[in-house]
């Protein structure tokens, strides 16, 4: 996906999900996040637009300690006036993603053409994966992701955010997952060992242990555990189910 794809979906998906959260009571749980209410989830979901624009916007070159990055997100505050903190800090994050320039260097966690490319894509899926979980709060579901969000989300899912880090995805045997989409091109192979999870988008021969096939806005939030097997109708899981539990333990966001 281009920048300019990925500001979009930040734009669309936090549009949304203000709108679950503005029909919704603020102490209603968020199911899809234990423990938390929707005004936890959007006090979150308020700081991390904060501070994320705040790399792009002043050229971080390392993450802010505790002190710094409590300047950097500001006051949170009352219940009464969270929404449109949120609302605020949410259109100051559009605005840095569209005018900061292409070239502007700052820190990253995950590999990406530029910092600007890795700042758009970040919060274009934290955004949307929130937006699952404020429509979760809201008690139902609200317009499903474009495809290609959905296979980008999967990937960065798959191929960056598993990959960093302290590995929490493995298996004392070797046990192979392959995820396809049933309306992209290519799928993800997974090797779960007692080494760290290897991901490939190569073809592979052998038939994995498990296949969880579908459409990509199904696999999506299936995989970033926001949507189960049950509700997910058009998911198939073909193979050893079981491998499967373990995936949505270890693997959880």
């Amino acid at each position: 996906m281009e920048i300019s794809e990925h500001i979009e979906a930040v734009r669309r998906e936090g549009a949304l999900l203000a709108d679950a959260a503005a029909r919704t009571d603020l102490t209603a749980p968020v199911p899809t996040c234990p423990d938390w209410r929707l005004s936890d989830l959007l006090r979150h979901i308020g700081q991390v637009h904060r501070w994320a624009a705040a790399f792009p916007a002043k050229g971080l070159s390392a993450p802010p300690d505790d002190a710094d990055r409590q300047a950097v997100v500001g006051p949170i505050p009352s219940d009464a006036a969270l929404l449109d903190w949120y609302r605020e800090g949410h259109a100051a994050l559009l605005t840095v993603l569209s005018e900061a320039p292409a070239d502007v260097e700052c820190w990253t966690f995950l590999p990406a053409p530029s910092p600007l490319a890795f700042w758009a894509r970040r919060q274009a899926h934290e955004t949307a994966v929130h937006r699952f979980d404020a429509d979760a709060a809201a008690g139902s579901p609200g317009p499903g992701v474009d495809g290609a969000l959905a296979l980008d989300g999967i990937d960065e899912l798959l191929r960056g955010f598993l990959l960093r880090g302290r590995p929490t995805v493995h298996s004392e045997d070797l046990r192979t997952i392959r995820i396809r989409p049933t309306d992209g091109a290519g799928s993800w192979h997974l090797t779960l060992s007692p080494e760290p999870l290897a991901v490939t988008t190569e073809e592979r021969p052998e038939p994995a242990d498990l296949t969880v096939s579908g459409p990509a806005a199904e696999l999506y939030p299936l995989l970033w555990n926001r949507l189960t097997v049950e509700r997910a109708g058009r998911v198939e899981l073909s193979g050893d189910q079981d491998l499967f539990d373990h995936w949505r333990t270890a693997a959880a966001i």
